[in-house]
């Protein structure tokens, strides 16, 4: 299990001209006087063979490790990430929150990059601007995210901006998720095939199966608990035997501070919890994460578990699991999720208070009813739609479309509700209004729970109830205290309505978080242009990688990496070479 150590904000001189002298070598000068610190990564993604479950099987690791590392950094910190694709097909890197302030060029999905080819390295460079809070990151193609790769992200407040809570004895990272035996290729090829996902064969807690022990835990400490569902289609509910759950943080917002004694988490989703060792330590504890929202006589043998140590335990855990909620009270989850809402009193990232923004009192701008199907037939082909709209991924990545002027890539009119005509499959775009206050309703027409995300943003959740939405919803709106987050359910024939202020310049993708349904085309994107020159926006990386109708503009495979013996060094893998210099060299001053 993972526990992070709390970043170094240790200032000194030599520290300082040594990350600048970094900078300098990777990265344009103009970034690199920005004046907030850098950090620097070096991953590789590369397949291992892993047990998760008592079967040999090839998992996607970063660094040799299933989960991959924690990228533990503070507000407004610049992190620059150098990824190597040691898998054998194309990769990318999502942030899965990380709002990207005026750079989706960095938002790793295929409407903003293209991927990076299997031997090569591309390096992201974005900073964690005006962010706090618990989130993740995963490979975004080709359902590669069922196969691992994925790791979390801390973001830290700055020093000058009090927590709203004590700090904790512990920081613990937990990545729950369904998992499967069958390789990632082969799901694919089932989603493809039209084949619904099975029963999983299991869910995994850091990596594991059932019973593994969390680290040792010392009795009357209090640990935060970022629990992050990071797995292919299931909903989970979280508990921990006889131990409260006081919600404190999701996603960046931090939260009217409650207790509860589970917390269904679903698809893509990110909450932070202090749990206190405030039992008797005569045993050990259970946690658990068990499957929502299903047939339970199927999904007997789909319960994660893993167990709670305490230091000075007497004996191993026992008796039942601690009961999940009412399998048959439909409206247990969604009053749970109506519960949740946001601190407005307490300073983020920012030292004003997270309700001094009123989104209840601002004029919406846009609407748009967005409204799913199960996966149909289109064009000889399993697909799934939003309003109808399959999205159809284009060669050229919409951001390059846009940057080159590229005619014909996509389109900017996705209808605002659904049309009375055949599905089909299309690449268009919705034509947001830069600095509009746009209002989404999620109308979830299928029979499981489904997840939306957005990237680039987080939302206000206003409301959400069973039926079909009409305006007159509106009236149960949350207009005061509503929670900012960038990923929200969806209950099977139900609605869940949104607010978002579109100031982010960029092209952002909004998609079902649930890998199947995302997969087969439910996803679309916002182009969130700023009509004046915006200096403070990010322009086309250095090390853009082309693809698709501009690949004529791709350099001499400035971005390959070596994996075997090379005859020449190029002028990237000697900066590379000296800077890794320049890190044994400033390691060795430091610790002197």
């Amino acid at each position: 299990m993972h526990t992070p150590a709390p970043p170094n904000r240790r200032c000194c001189f030599t520290s300082s001209v040594c990350a600048l002298f970094l900078c300098l070598l990777l990265l344009p000068p103009r970034i690199c006087f920005a004046g907030d610190p850098y950090v620097f990564f070096d991953w590789t993604v590369s397949y291992l063979t892993a047990s998760p479950l008592g079967v040999k099987q090839q998992v996607i690791g970063i660094n040799g490790q299933f989960p991959g590392p924690i990228l533990n950094v503070t507000t407004n910190w610049n992190v620059v990430v150098n990824v190597k694709n040691h898998l054998d097909e194309p990769l990318l890197l999502t942030w899965n929150g990380i709002q990207q302030r005026k750079n989706s060029w960095q938002d790793g999905v295929l409407g903003t990059n293209c991927p990076i080819p299997a031997g090569w390295n591309w390096t992201y460079q974005f900073q964690v601007k005006d962010q706090i809070g618990s989130f993740f990151y995963f490979p975004s193609l080709s359902f590669q995210r069922a196969a691992g790769g994925y790791g979390g992200i801390i973001v830290n407040n700055r020093e000058v901006i009090a927590v709203p809570f004590g700090l904790p004895d512990g920081d613990i990272n937990l990545f729950v998720g369904d998992w499967y035996t069958k390789s990632h290729k082969d799901l694919r090829e089932d989603i493809e095939d039209g084949k619904n996902l099975q029963v999983p064969d299991g869910i995994l807690m850091n990596g594991f199966g059932p019973y593994r022990f969390l680290n040792v835990l010392k009795t009357g400490k209090t640990y935060r608990f970022r629990v992050h569902n990071v797995g292919i289609s299931t909903s989970l509910n979280f508990r921990i035997q006889n131990h409260n759950l006081l919600l404190v943080e999701t996603e960046g917002s931090y939260t009217v501070q409650q207790n509860y004694t589970n917390m269904d988490i679903h698809v893509g989703q990110s909450y932070s919890f202090l749990v206190t060792m405030d039992q008797n330590a005569s045993s050990d504890y259970y946690i658990v994460a068990s499957p929502r929202d299903v047939n339970l006589s199927t999904w007997n043998k789909a319960s994660g578990v893993a167990i709670l140590h305490y230091s000075n335990s007497q004996g191993p855990a026992s008796g039942p699991l601690p009961d999940p909620p009412n399998a048959y009270d439909t409206f247990f989850s969604m009053n749970q999720a109506r519960s949740i809402r946001s601190n407005v009193s307490a300073g983020a990232a920012r030292p004003n208070p997270q309700g001094s923004f009123k989104y209840g009192e601002i004029t919406v701008t846009d609407v748009y009813v967005i409204t799913n199907r199960p996966a149909e037939m289109i064009d000889g082909k399993w697909l799934t739609t939003l309003n109808g709209i399959s999205y159809l991924q284009p060669s050229t990545p919409l951001k390059l479309a846009h940057e080159y002027s590229v005619p014909g890539v996509y389109k900017l009119d996705f209808p605002n509700k659904m049309m009375n005509r055949p599905s089909k499959m299309d690449t268009s775009l919705i034509n947001g209004t830069f600095k509009g206050f746009t209002e989404i309703i999620f109308q979830n027409n299928d029979t499981t729970v489904q997840s939306y995300h957005m990237d680039g943003y987080a939302f206000f959740v206003v409301g959400m109830d069973y039926g079909v939405w009409t305006e007159n919803s509106r009236g149960t709106y949350n207009k005061w205290d509503g929670v900012a987050r960038s990923t929200i359910q969806v209950f099977p024939g139900a609605w869940t309505a949104v607010l978002v202020y579109l100031d982010n310049a960029g092209i952002w993708n909004l998609r079902a978080q649930n890998l199947d349904s995302w997969y087969l085309g439910q996803e679309v994107y916002v182009s969130v242009v700023n009509p004046e020159v915006d200096k403070g926006e990010y322009g086309l990386p250095d090390n853009t990688i082309y693809c698709g109708l501009l690949s004529p503009l791709q350099k001499d495979q400035a971005q390959r990496y070596k994996f075997s013996a090379a005859s020449s060094v190029s002028r990237e893998s000697k900066r590379i070479l000296v800077a890794l210099i320049l890190v044994a060299v400033c390691g060795m001053v430091l610790s002197r």
